[in-house]
């Protein structure tokens, strides 16, 4: 009893611990509208891009979500900008932007002489650099975050799964779209310090997947995500301090593990349920 008690009295443990569970909350709610609405590719992309940010705030000594968040909020509007022109898709679009804000981040820290540990503690998440105040960011981006799902539910909703009917019906979903991008953005700067950049993509994907294939319903898909999230945070950000390997793999390798036995056990119910959710889910 003492062995698997033994990581709570750490203080660093316990604060990697709260942002661990509600990080993956946060993942696991924001990866529904991400996932239903294709745009995994995004996040993936994001997450690359703010890490050049991380790379250069740290270089100029600047405030690491102040210089990655400015650096994120830019990438995205470069890609919106290509993607408006018409010259290429987006997704390749995101593929050169955030492709070479990543080099840029891996140069950045090689010429300035970070140590190796250092830049695979961004990649891949650590608990050793959570502190009080990271705890703070987190809870209080996760409590913004159900907040703008709790108000304005309908609009997001509509946006998601009918766009051209949620414009008619005087939805404005250019709005709902720069909502969501910048719930996006905020909840992997929030996050990828214990999940690591390479790592976030994952779990903005896994807790909705599973819980796609538990249920046909939008609501119960929203909490039940969350709720898979933050168990895979927690059991994973424990399993990652007996094992000693990266906070970000033990906690997507949980998740993966929870995806297989779900799959397993559902089978073919719980694919039929992930496309009846579009017939489920938008009220007439």
């Amino acid at each position: 009893m003492s062995t698997l008690l033994e990581p709570f009295q750490f203080a660093f443990f316990r604060h990697g611990l709260i942002v661990a569970t509600l990080a993956g909350a946060l993942c696991g709610l924001v990866g529904v509208y991400v996932t239903l609405r294709g745009m995994s590719y995004i996040g993936h992309g994001l997450s690359h891009a703010i890490f050049g940010g991380a790379a250069a705030s740290a270089v100029v000594n600047v405030n690491f979500y102040l210089g990655a968040g400015i650096w994120g909020l830019a990438s995205a509007l470069m890609i919106g900008r290509v993607t408006r022109r018409r010259v290429i898709g987006s997704d390749a679009a995101i593929g050169v932007i955030t492709t070479a804000s990543f080099a840029l981040g891996l140069v950045l820290f090689g010429l300035f002489g970070v140590a190796h540990k250092s830049v695979d503690a961004v990649l891949f998440g650590s608990i050793l650099g959570v502190t009080m105040g990271d705890v703070w960011v987190v809870v209080a981006v996760t409590a913004a975050a159900a907040a703008v799902v709790f108000f304005r539910y309908r609009a997001l909703l509509f946006t998601t799964f009918d766009p051209e009917v949620a414009d008619v019906s005087g939805v404005d979903t250019d709005r709902m779209d720069a909502l969501l991008m910048l719930m996006l953005a905020v909840s992997i700067l929030a996050t990828m310090k214990v999940i690591g950049v390479v790592l976030i993509a994952a779990m903005l994907v896994i807790p909705p997947v599973i819980a796609r294939m538990l249920t046909n319903s939008f609501a119960r898909m929203l909490w039940l995500s969350s709720a898979i999230g933050a168990v895979c945070g927690f059991v994973g950000m424990y399993a990652s301090y007996h094992l000693d390997v990266s906070s970000g793999a033990s906690i997507v390798l949980v998740g993966g593990v929870a995806f297989g036995a779900v799959f397993l056990v559902t089978g073919r119910r719980g694919l039929q349920r992930a496309t009846d959710l579009h017939d489920h889910a938008v009220p007439a």
